[in-house]
């Protein structure tokens, strides 16, 4: 892969992801699978003036490991030191950088329930400090090829080829072309220019409706804003939370939907694919499940606790993106939620609130925004989807049409 597009693309997540300012502190977390990657990223940091920055490495194999020797009531368990570390994260609020490279079969073979119950305990016990740092830190997740994945989107290729291939795939649809930072400047213009049209919809509900089945009605919070693209810090610092990025989003209502939604695509979830599925709401909740591939694993998502069978998230994509244009199914939430319109069961978005940085869980919970240990995206955009918005004074307006934006 040619080096100048790999500093442009560590440029990129410096600049416009993190978004890095002098004198502040920066955190990296990633995978073994790049570590030259990574190197260029820190340099790139420094250069735009962090203090310091520091990268918290990891590697799939050796998580599975844990998984398959340890104890589970050893699983379950969260150390100080990890518990020392997100309090340093909620006093000094460092800039966040998650490059994934994960292997989408990475646990396939592991116990569901082990999956399952180790993580919500780890959940529980970090959800508190995650909680008072929303809308107060900048964060980015971004992505970088591994063998294992690439070898499951590119099995026809030579092995030698697979991870250029999968490198050539991720710089195009994060616009990596010689001018990535513009790029994203105007990109961030145009999902901004959505979000403000949405808001002043002063929409109440949406409905889906496409020919693979999906037939549902969601309500919107009242006053709840639509964010996308570049996002701010209760602070006013800017950011991109995610590249690539093309979706527009909101939470809506919690317990306030109805209707059956059926996935676009797989969904990767605790390191196993769960395909071929459909979930049925009823008085605002996941009511029945189906799915040809992991159907245990989908069952116990949603019954994670009692928000994880609600929606925290409706997000609006166009199927003529350039993910969704690659043709590529990336077995990878951060790309193909970005392919498609989608959904997110658990927990909702409290900074998109009025004067959301401000307000507790408890009070953004009386307000309407649901609340859980997860938060999962799945995929329900296809090329007929049409939706249509209804405002809080009755106005319909359709907002997409055969997949894409209506208006």
């Amino acid at each position: 892969m040619d080096r100048s597009r790999l500093q442009e693309y560590a440029t990129l997540l410096a600049k416009k992801g993190v978004a890095v300012i002098p004198g502040e502190e920066v955190w990296i977390n990633a995978n073994l699978d790049q570590v030259e990657f990574v190197r260029m990223v820190v340099e790139e940091c420094y250069k735009a003036g962090a203090k310091k920055v520091r990268v918290r490495f990891s590697d799939n194999k050796i998580s599975r490991l844990s998984y398959e020797y340890m104890a589970l009531k050893d699983l379950k368990k969260v150390p100080e030191y990890t518990i020392s570390e997100y309090r340093y994260m909620v006093k000094n609020l460092p800039s966040v950088l998650h490059i994934i490279s994960d292997d989408p079969d990475a646990f396939k073979g592991i116990k569901q329930s082990t999956l399952s119950k180790s993580s919500l305990a780890v959940r529980k016990k970090i959800k508190p400090y995650r909680n008072k740092m929303d809308g107060k830190y900048k964060w980015c997740i971004a992505a970088v090829p591994s063998k294992e994945w690439a070898n499951i989107i590119f099995p026809k290729l030579k092995e030698e080829d697979r991870e250029d291939a999968l490198w050539e795939a991720i710089l195009n649809t994060c616009r990596v072309d010689g001018k990535a930072v513009q790029n994203w400047d105007k990109h961030n213009e145009n999902l901004s220019n959505k979000c403000k049209a949405l808001n002043e919809m002063d929409l109440q509900y949406l409905e889906y409706k496409s020919s693979n089945g999906t037939d549902f009605k969601v309500e919107l919070i009242k006053g709840i804003r639509w964010g996308g693209g570049a996002e701010l810090t209760s602070d006013k610092r800017i950011f991109n939370p995610n590249i690539p990025s093309e979706e527009v989003f909101t939470s809506p209502l919690s317990g306030s939907c109805e209707g059956l939604l059926v996935a676009s695509k797989p969904l990767s979830y605790n390191g196993q694919l769960i395909d071929g599925f459909s979930i049925r709401f009823k008085d605002g909740k996941v009511s029945e499940v189906k799915a040809k591939k992991n159907q245990k694993l989908l069952e116990q998502m949603v019954s994670m606790d009692d928000g994880a069978g609600k929606l925290g998230e409706v997000a609006l994509v166009p199927f003529d993106s350039p993910i969704s244009n690659s043709g590529l199914l990336f077995y990878e939430t951060l790309f193909d939620e970005n392919a498609a319109c989608h959904v997110a069961l658990g927990a909702g978005f409290k900074e998109l609130l009025p004067n959301g940085e401000n307000v507790t869980t408890e009070e953004a919970k009386k307000l309407g925004l649901n609340d859980s240990m997860i938060h999962v995206d799945f995929m329900i955009g296809a090329s007929d989807l049409e939706i249509v918005g209804t405002s809080f004074s009755g106005k319909k307006t359709v907002i997409f049409k055969n997949g894409n934006w209506a208006f």
